[in-house]
């Protein structure tokens, strides 16, 4: 864990040097990510309504959520390299434009088949917009701050759990669920209308070309990262998917106030990006291991905090908490490791989350048909987390030797 590990590949300069300026455009980017985080998660809680809408069952309307995982891991890594020459406000634009048009199109959708369609074209930008964001808000808030950029425009991100997921969600039950990506279209407006006027032209911002970012997957160092999210991550997801059930059957809550456990949730997870980002400045490597190494802990715990509904929240909210503050390291060392291919790079962390997710989905459902209860699922996410502290062991040691020769 020495400072070198932790240096940035290149120096990045200040284009914006008033803080007004610069902590506008982090903000425009930020809202963002808060349309971005309520599109993704709001489909969870409104199954119900969309399947009984249009004629289909429960488990045939999740494929719209799984359609929007889809376009991610898709969109991330296509749209990065291809638009690598793309000035980034511009690029940014773009993608915002795509996807308020994608929940545009969601809000129309005639039928389920044009629903699923939508819900894929919404999710192609996710990944590339938080990854050149992230890229953006470093680059304007300069090397010793990059990590706590890149954490506030994730903010958007956890902020979204907090208010615009349970905001979204009542408009949906309140008026029909179309009204909740209706309002995912109305961020998306002001997000536009926030980068247009809040981000400089970022023209000494360094481009590079497709071939250049594609030399990102030849990368080890990429692909270890990449794994670190991959498993590391995959524990908190575990949890969260089946957190209902487990709420109510386990701890004993009231079904009446399952969201505001999952505000609680929220909470540790806007205060564990802040934290996350704030460590990962001083030292990502070492911001990597905290995190990880609480996560598994905390999630061990979860297994006998689970019983009582007033431990069951308090784990909860550091389940948030420790899982959050893994992002903003995470996101720093692709950056730091992909060299001249950072866009690239940067996005994939969001496919790598997203895989997370649906493997933490996957893992903690199988820990349950098995039998072994609904604490399983966290049992199952200390092992993911302890085997995210192997790879990132084997990152840290490869990198090491490399250094050496």
């Amino acid at each position: 864990m020495t400072r070198s590990l932790d240096r940035p590949t290149r120096p990045q300069s200040v284009v914006a040097p008033d803080p007004t300026v610069r902590w506008l455009a982090v903000l425009a980017l930020a809202i963002g990510g808060f349309g971005i985080g309520t599109t993704e998660f709001v489909a969870m809680g409104l199954l119900p309504d969309i399947a009984g809408s249009l004629g289909v069952s429960e488990p045939t309307a999740g494929h719209v959520i799984s359609a929007y995982a889809l376009g991610v891991v898709i969109g991330a890594p296509l749209i990065a390299s291809l638009t690598a020459r793309v000035p980034r406000k511009a690029l940014l634009l773009g993608l915002m434009t795509l996807f308020t048009l994608g929940n545009l199109a969601s809000v129309v959708a005639p039928t389920y088949g044009t629903l699923v369609a939508a819900r894929f074209i919404a999710g192609l930008p996710h990944g590339a917009f938080f990854g050149i964001a992230a890229l953006v808000a470093a680059h304007l808030m300069g090397p010793q701050n990059r990590a706590k950029a890149v954490a506030h425009v994730l903010t958007g991100l956890t902020v979204a759990t907090v208010l615009g997921v349970p905001i979204a969600s009542w408009l949906g039950q309140q008026f029909g669920w179309r009204s909740a990506f209706g309002l995912v279209v109305v961020v998306g407006l002001v997000t536009l209308t926030a980068i247009w006027f809040w981000l400089p032209n970022m023209r000494s911002m360094h481009v590079t070309s497709p071939l250049t970012e594609l030399g990102a997957l030849k990368r080890v160092q990429v692909w270890l990262a990449l794994l670190v999210g991959m498993v590391g991550f995959g524990g908190m997801f575990a949890v969260y998917t089946y957190i209902s059930t487990t709420l109510t059957d386990v701890a004993g809550l009231s079904r009446a106030l399952i969201p505001v456990a999952l505000m609680v949730f929220g909470v540790g997870m806007v205060t564990g990006n802040l934290l996350g980002g704030r460590m990962a400045d001083i030292s990502v490597i070492r911001g990597l291991y905290f995190s990880i190494t609480a996560l598994g802990i905390v999630l061990a715990l979860f297994v006998f905090a689970a019983h009582n509904p007033w431990t069951a929240m308090a784990g909860l909210f550091l389940i948030g908490t420790a899982g959050s503050a893994i992002g903003p390291a995470l996101q720093t060392r692709l950056m730091d490791v992909a060299h001249d291919a950072q866009t690239l790079a940067a996005a994939l962390n969001h496919s790598a989350l997203n895989v997370a997710n649906a493997a933490g989905a996957l893992i903690g459902g199988m820990v349950i048909a098995a039998g072994y209860g609904y604490t399983a699922p966290a049992a199952a996410g200390a092992l993911l987390a302890v085997a995210g502290i192997v790879v990132l062991t084997v990152s840290v040691l490869l990198q090491r030797r490399t250094a050496n020769r």
